[in-house]
């Protein structure tokens, strides 16, 4: 079995700003469902994926009747891979972690770009196609999964067909968790203290938020410091659906020459700017055209990977 991610980048678990273990599934087990395919579908409740999207195929048929029967878990059917993979892409968006279902090989490449999307934008999707060796595949199954939720980047699982409804379990799996991850104490106070005599010096400092507030779980922190400071605020192209556009402090998107009226002017002529979980992409800065000075400008794109 495959379970491949190409992520270099350590961020947080996409459920909490602390990777806690995931509430194990209250379905009752019987010896007779433990299977191959049984063990994913409980996998994938168990992180929280109620709703995964797939085109039906005979490669995949037996894998998704075993996901129909699985309490908890709802199949969506779309009318090509690429639907399937931007409906998970959206799904992982307000969810935390997506999951879909396309047939071997050339469901896998219809799928692609909408997989490559979810990278560029750090989201969990887990792409099941159709495991080479039955002895480690529950093993490799929860890797992947892992792996997805830690990095916060696509992962893929291929699974033959005739090894979905393979008893591969005598007992109950160990239910599915993840290990703390924890913030280097030094690392974020000394992040903080230097923010702080950052903005204090500051007369007119504005807050930006980024793409990686999603990641990091951070939406809800980025508006309190908002609130209790009362800066004004905008968001990054990527970033829009992140934090309320209808709040009071709210100056709009901030994307160069594109950006929302006065939204421009309003960050680059002050004497400080606040990015938080920024992506500087040529998507982002219009083909990196920004006019924003070094001096002006305290990113925390780091600070909320720590």
């Amino acid at each position: 079995m495959d379970a491949k991610t190409a992520s270099l980048e350590v961020v947080p678990c996409p459920n909490g700003d602390v990777v806690s273990a995931v509430p194990t599934s209250t379905v009752p087990f019987s010896i007779s469902e433990a299977t191959l395919g049984r063990h994913l579908a409980r996998c994938l409740v168990q992180i929280g994926v109620s709703d995964v999207f797939s085109v039906p195929d005979d490669f995949n048929l037996t894998l998704l009747d075993l996901f129909i029967a699985e309490p908890g878990l709802n199949l969506i059917c779309c009318c090509n891979e690429l639907n399937v993979g931007y409906a998970a892409d959206g799904y992982a968006r307000s969810h935390g972690v997506g999951a879909c279902v396309v047939t071997f090989d050339v469901g896998g490449l219809s799928v692609l770009n909408a997989i490559a999307g979810a990278y560029s934008e750090n989201l969990p999707l887990i792409c099941i196609a159709v495991v080479k060796h039955l002895e480690d595949a529950h093993e490799f199954i929860d890797i992947a999964i892992s792996t997805a939720l830690k990095e916060s980047k696509p992962v893929y699982i291929s699974i033959c067909c005739n090894l979905i409804p393979h008893p591969t379990f005598n007992r109950e799996p160990v239910p599915f968790t993840l290990s703390p991850t924890l913030s280097n104490e030094m690392g974020l106070e000394a992040a903080i203290e230097a923010a702080a005599e950052f903005l204090n010096k500051a007369v007119k400092p504005v807050m930006v938020g980024g793409p990686k507030l999603r990641v990091a779980n951070a939406c809800k922190a980025f508006m309190e410091l908002a609130n209790s400071s009362d800066y004004v605020f905008a968001v990054m192209p990527s970033g829009k659906g992140l934090v309320p556009e209808h709040h009071p402090h709210f100056i709009g998107t901030y994307w160069g020459s594109v950006s929302t009226s006065f939204c421009a002017e309003i960050i680059e002529s002050t004497d400080a700017y606040l990015f938080v979980g920024p992506i500087f992409n040529d998507f982002n800065s219009v083909g990196y055209s920004l006019s924003l000075s070094i001096r002006k400008r305290q990113s925390f794109c780091s600070l909320i990977e720590l």
